[in-house]
């Protein structure tokens, strides 16, 4: 089976460099899915899962946002953030999103409600990608 070496960095270093068969991300024009070969492509990514598969195993990381650069060969996740699922405090994100939660719902002016929607962003992909 052909693989795709793949590679996810992030300002604190890399994260994951490993081969795999497919991966399978969302880009901010929708959901791709990669395999060996594929023509080289650059896209901007959302807040969202990363998924890598690899015979029967599958692997997921929580990015937030980033850009995907694919090579024939290579997969290079540049992310501001990526966590593996045994990184992720599962109290945290929880907290993280009832704070947002709340803030979204306060009708006040000073409140950021752009800041505060990716806030809520970040800690429910944190959740899903522990589900």
């Amino acid at each position: 089976m052909k693989t795709l070496i793949v590679s996810v960095v992030t300002p604190d270093g890399p994260v994951l460099e490993d081969s795999f068969e497919m991966v399978s991300c969302k880009a901010e024009n929708g959901e791709l899915g990669i395999l060996p070969g594929h023509i080289p492509l650059v896209a901007p990514l959302t807040i969202s899962a990363v998924r890598l598969k690899r015979e029967n195993d599958e692997q997921r990381l929580a990015v937030n946002g980033g850009f995907l650069e694919v090579r024939p060969d290579k997969v290079t996740i540049l992310a501001q953030s990526a966590e593996k699922p045994s990184e992720i405090n599962v109290d945290r994100a929880q907290e993280a999103k009832s704070r947002a939660e709340q803030r979204l719902q306060t009708k006040q002016d000073n409140i950021d409600f752009q800041r505060a929607e990716l806030a809520l962003k970040r800690a429910m992909n944190r959740l899903d990608i522990i589900r």
